[in-house]
């Protein structure tokens, strides 16, 4: 790769990790073609970025970044998975990790925040975004649901017992 190439890809990385929440440093040792493009369509699927990159033109594209403190987990063959949301990365990256013992977590970031192994693994725990969006909205529409069938009682019930009186009179 030329200079100029070598730039271009400094720069791209450079905008999309400064873009990201979340930066998690794996190794992978071995992985095949075809293994490295299953995590690259279940990264995309859930939202975060893989990026298999030489240590040294990583370590540039990390400067400037919220994520600088990343260039001590850039030893042996690294790649970055990246994402906006602050957990998407780390649950793609640990559920491979679990199936595929030729990736492993080696530490992360999470804004400012430098995290090792266990903290990435905790995090992918977590629930994302989307689904603690999704927790929130059933959580707000619930006593709405209650005070809807509490004040629609009272009336069903009156209803009830008009049509009891209604019945026995007709008896």
């Amino acid at each position: 790769m030329d200079r100029s190439g070598k730039e271009k890809l400094v720069s791209e990385l450079q905008e999309s990790l400064n873009a990201a929440n979340l930066v998690v440093v794996t190794h992978q040792n071995g992985l095949s073609v075809a293994e490295v493009s299953d995590l690259r369509r279940k990264m995309r699927a859930a939202g975060a970025g893989f990026k298999v990159a030489k240590n040294r033109l990583a370590k540039l594209a990390l400067t400037g970044t919220k994520h600088e403190g990343l260039g001590e987990f850039l030893k042996g063959p690294t790649a970055l998975a990246y994402s906006a949301d602050p957990v998407a990365a780390a649950k793609v990256a640990v559920t491979f990790a679990k199936s595929n013992e030729k990736l492993s977590i080696v530490g992360g970031s999470m804004g400012t925040e430098t995290l090792g192994a266990d903290g990435i693994k905790a995090l992918a725990t977590l629930p994302s975004l989307d689904e603690l969006r999704a927790k929130l909205v059933g959580m707000l529409q619930t006593p709405a649901t209650r005070v809807a069938v509490v004040t629609a009682a009272p009336a069903g019930q009156l209803a009830r017992v008009l049509g009891a009186y209604a019945r026995k009179g007709e008896a």
